[in-house]
């Protein structure tokens, strides 16, 4: 029996090694595939991204063929490239040869990487016709972006090469590869790309392509990346762009009923071709050292600003829904509010008895100081009235994230009781002491979607939808979070008052010299001051110029925000804006020709100079 054991365990054995072999060597061939294998070569087949059009099917962003030269290390010849003839044929510079070279070196000898990238068809066509003889170099075919418009370059974002870190987090991508970044092209880029087709190419141990590896069956196919839709109305944006002509700002316009983002302009902006081709760089670092009008900061979602009087709506619904007022409640304004000993808040309006109503359109401060005062002085502690306040302001989406689907964003700012605490750790702090938070100055700001979701709330009368761009994707739902409905903490009935005043600001308040024949528009204008540091100092600058409004007043279509930099007041510049952009979206043609003209041809240019000139700035005008 020992006799028999021993070579049955040695023919076993072999037996083993055998069938694992024949297994690895014959049935299975993934790790002939690896990307490491001598014998094998993967080339990648690049699908176009998918298409973006506007919510009217308008095509906005399209695809350009582009041509990358790809090298792989290991592929050229041991006795050299003709260094001399491809620099010169593509007209580049011995040391960048070697450069690059060395790069595709440090990422991997055996796997492709950009030697050249983007092509143009000329020089294509030229290495094409010479391309054998420079071994272990190829061409990629892949695509860039074409644009359709020349406007709205922060919703759509930009494409650029995959670099390092990226490769290293996610096995999808590699060199040379692209990838959406801000914007759409970023929130969407897994739904836009597409995937790469492979092919594996069979090689002799001279090192020369015989074919496809098992006849293909491992190769795969590239799939176009899918198309979307985006809520924004192209015709729209361009408007809104060109109204900001020389001025800085933001304006953001939502559709009420849906949450759907028609217009997000920021200004300065850039035509989005500048960010393709080869002098996406140059042009892109150009603009990022632009550190005084920042054309790739997105003031629409980024900018904190403090709210002004819009802010006022709020103090009103807050004050209603804690039952501290009510419509008739009045207050005397004697041309301001006293709110401790040598403390006053000046007040522009005409004075005299205020209740909710005027109290609005005449954008009384006094109003809303003694609101916000009784709102706060209802609880036993200013903590708790604070906390009260902060709550019902924060079920609007102010003071976080709102939740869009853009990558940048900025949380705004609504105190509550810890934070005062952390400023007076002693307590004796007040509603007095932060008086100036009711009519949108002291410690909140908010960003100018905040704004724009906040008068989609007013005109919903309690709700809001998380505003989005997109509209539509081929082939699926839109995330369900912009199918939820956000429901505020103050009750429906206590809206009717309030936007029956936002009413006849157009009628008999600040905005009555914007009214625009046809359409009933609700809208509060504000002033906000504006403060900066020059040389160390703080410095106060001319005022924010701020309108928001909503139309038709009934079953509203629109709910804009218009935040203009250094405007003075809000019916001088941000208030023509709005009434223009809701006569475009609502009416498609302009009646008030005369706003029409001012804000396409005139602007701030001499008043943003005044930071480096020296030149004094308007103060409350």
């Amino acid at each position: 029996m020992r006799k028999i054991l021993l070579p049955a365990v040695i023919i076993a054995a072999t037996l083993l090694i055998v069938a694992r072999l024949f297994y690895l060597q014959i049935l299975d061939d993934s790790y002939i595939k690896k990307s490491e294998n001598n014998a094998i070569k993967i080339k990648y087949e690049y699908p176009e991204r998918g298409y973006i059009y506007d919510r009217h099917g308008k095509l906005l962003v399209a695809n350009q063929p582009s041509y990358d030269i790809m090298v792989t290390p290991n592929d050229m010849p041991k006795t050299g490239t003709d260094t001399l003839e491809i620099c010169k044929l593509l007209n580049i510079s011995k040391e960048y040869f070697k450069e690059r070279v060395a790069k595709a070196k440090v990422y991997s000898y055996k796997l492709p990487s950009v030697f050249l990238p983007q092509l143009s068809k000329k020089e294509f066509a030229a290495f094409q016709e010479k391309i054998r003889r420079f071994k272990g170099f190829d061409i990629v075919k892949r695509s860039l972006r074409d644009y359709q418009v020349n406007v709205g370059a922060n919703v759509f974002g930009y494409i650029q090469q995959v670099n390092d870190p990226i490769i290293k987090s996610n096995p999808y991508y590699k060199s040379g590869d692209y990838i959406g970044k801000q914007g759409v092209e970023e929130m969407y880029e897994e739904i836009l790309r597409g995937v790469k087709g492979v092919k594996y190419i069979q090689k002799d141990r001279f090192n020369r392509e015989i074919g496809s590896f098992k006849d293909g069956i491992y190769d795969t196919i590239a799939i176009q990346g899918q198309d979307i839709t985006l809520s924004l109305d192209a015709e729209l944006q361009k408007y809104g762009e060109a109204l900001m002509f020389e001025k800085r700002g933001g304006i953001v316009a939502i559709e009420p009923k849906t949450g759907e983002i028609l217009a997000l302009v920021t200004a300065p902006s850039y035509d989005p071709a500048l960010l393709v081709g080869r002098e996406r760089s140059k042009n892109y670092t150009a603009m990022y050292n632009d550190t005084i009008a920042m054309p790739l900061f997105d003031r629409g979602l980024l900018a904190e600003y403090p709210p002004g009087s819009p802010f006022k709506i709020l103090s009103g619904l807050v004050g209603l829904q804690e039952e501290v007022i009510d419509e008739n409640s009045t207050f005397i304004c004697n041309h301001g509010f006293s709110y401790g000993r040598g403390a006053f808040m000046k007040c522009h309006c005409p004075g005299g008895a205020i209740q909710l109503h005027n109290g609005i359109y005449k954008s009384c401060n006094a109003y809303f100081a003694n609101v916000f005062k009784l709102t706060i002085d209802k609880y036993p502690k200013p903590d708790y009235g604070v906390d009260a306040w902060s709550s019902h302001l924060k079920s609007f989406g102010l003071g976080g994230f709102l939740g869009y689907d853009l990558p940048p964003g900025r949380k705004g700012h609504i105190p509550n009781s810890k934070f005062y605490k952390r400023f007076y750790p002693n307590g004796g702090w007040r509603s007095s002491t932060i008086i100036s938070n009711s009519i949108g100055q002291g410690e909140v700001s908010m960003t100018p979607i905040q704004l724009a979701n906040m008068m989609a709330t007013v005109a919903n009368e309690g709700y809001y939808y998380t505003p989005h761009m997109i509209k539509k994707i081929e082939g699926r739902e839109i995330d369900k979070k912009f199918r939820t409905k956000h429901v505020t903490t103050i009750d429906k009935q206590y809206f009717k008052p309030v936007i029956d005043g936002l009413f006849d600001v157009y009628n008999l308040g600040t905005a009555r010299g914007l009214r625009v024949e046809g359409i009933e528009i609700c809208g509060k204008t504000g002033t906000a001051e504006n403060f900066t540091k020059i040389n160390g100092v703080r410095t106060q600058l001319s005022d924010h110029s701020i309108f928001v409004a909503f139309a038709p007043r009934d079953n509203p279509k629109i709910a804009i925000a218009v935040f203009v930099e250094n405007g003075y007041w809000g019916a001088r510049w941000a208030g023509p804006i709005a009434s223009l952009m809701i006569e475009k979206y609502l009416k498609g043609t302009i009646s008030r020709t005369d706003l029409e003209t001012k804000m396409l041809t005139q602007g701030l240019k001499a008043e943003y100079a005044k930071v480096t000139s020296g030149q004094p700035f308007s103060i409350n005008n």
